[in-house]
């Protein structure tokens, strides 16, 4: 399936949602570029995991499945102990994992691979400002020649630019749920780590570590704590650091250790646990895909989501045939409660893996502690959101046009 006419996209993000998108694009005959901040393919960051028929459907059209399945780590068996390290509750792998996970940042690469032959990828630059014409849209960059596009795709995250400067403030759209979450990598390795996740939990706070799959040498830390909003600038690494050590302070267990190895880490990620709820994902020529238009930090599907969302949106431009407002209001209509309804898994995120009181610690512990409860809890887990997706690869040839 190819557009008749290269319609020139921007996709401002190279995550997880902008390769994704591009891949598809690039496919049907459009002319992509894909603007990034970062100057390279962000690594690090959290297992993620697809579950259910609809994820791996999208993969396998994709053409990416099988190759992801060589990346699956089996899942991450998770354990809380308690100060003195005595262990409190272990959920199996398959609790917090779906039929498939995934390191992010090597899902990130196998899309990227799989669509830059197709696309023009822009690093160590971002989009300034927008402006929508009667037949385009003008943007300029912090560092690039201003350009004009057929059409702006906003798949640059939580904190989406673009949805700032199109729709208004951030804070319009982005709710904080009551949570702080950060990652980073061991610069020392485990150090004898067992596969999995291991974590310290007291009220309002977790701190844990785990080895990696494939690499017992290898190992990363992940910490939540319970806080109110925080004012800090988001690119200010040193400043991240600083708000863990004092969320941290003063617990035993490993966390003096591994407080210790921030100091030395390559790469941090740190954010709020917050969700994004935009009225409606289009205006004219720019439009919103994966977190910036549905976002949820942890625990709402959002990686999943983006994949979804990213082969929707490009299978009904192709249709359309570059026609973005047929396209983005049917795209929102498909994609739109299936995205909110995964949303939904985030809100509980913080309150399960850090209760804020000691009650809800032990209430916690209690109930999963308990096999019945704990086999439940595992048949829920796998009762995900499905929606019948279009096979856009063998709609009617009348709707699209070859290219040259």
């Amino acid at each position: 399936m190819r557009i008749s006419r290269r319609t020139r996209v921007l996709i401002s993000g190279a995550s997880i949602a902008g390769p994704a998108l591009a891949h598809w694009l690039g496919r049907y005959g459009f002319e992509v570029t894909v603007v990034e901040l970062a100057p390279e393919l962000r690594g690090g960051g959290q297992n993620v995991d697809f579950r259910g028929r609809t994820h791996l459907t999208v993969l396998e059209r994709m053409g990416v499945l099988e190759e992801l399945r060589s990346l699956d780590t089996g899942g991450s068996p998770m354990s809380f102990v308690d100060q003195e390290g005595r262990r409190l509750l272990h959920l199996p792998a398959d609790f917090a994992g779906g039929e498939l996970e995934i390191p992010r940042g090597e899902l990130a690469q196998v899309l990227y691979r799989h669509g830059k032959s197709r696309a023009e990828y822009v690093f160590g630059d971002s989009v300034e400002t927008l402006e929508e014409t009667a037949d385009a849209v003008r943007v300029t960059f912090r560092n690039g020649t201003p350009r004009e596009f057929d059409l702006v795709i906003g798949a640059d995250g939580l904190h989406s630019t673009v949805r700032r400067l199109t729709f208004g403030p951030e804070q319009r759209f982005v709710r904080h749920l009551g949570y702080y979450a950060a990652t980073w990598q061991l610069p020392g390795g485990g150090g004898g780590l067992p596969v999995g996740t291991v974590g310290l939990n007291v009220p309002g706070r977790l701190m844990s570590v785990g080895a990696d799959h494939r690499d017992p040498a290898a190992a990363g830390a992940f910490c939540l704590f319970a806080s109110p909003e925080l004012s800090y600038d988001r690119h200010d690494t040193g400043q991240q650091k600083a708000l863990v050590r004092a969320a941290f302070d003063g617990l035993g267990w490993r966390v003096p250790q591994l407080l210790r190895s921030l100091d030395t880490a390559q790469e941090l990620y740190f954010d709020s646990i917050s969700r994004a709820d935009v009225p409606t994902w289009s205006r004219g020529r720019i439009a919103l895909l994966g977190d910036a238009a549905a976002g949820a930090t942890i625990g709402g599907m959002g990686t999943g989501t983006a994949v979804v969302a990213a082969y929707v949106l490009a299978g009904e431009l192709a249709l359309a045939r570059g026609d973005h407002r047929a396209a983005f209001a049917r795209y929102e209509e498909l994609l739109r409660g299936y995205a909110q309804g995964c949303q939904k898994g985030g809100d509980r995120t913080g309150p399960f893996l850090a209760p804020r009181t000691a009650a809800g610690l032990r209430l916690r512990n209690g109930l999963l502690n308990r096999r019945w409860v704990l086999n439940k809890m595992l048949e829920l887990g796998k009762q995900v959101n499905s929606i019948e997706l279009p096979d856009y690869g063998t709609l009617s040839a009348a709707r699209v046009s070859a290219v040259g």
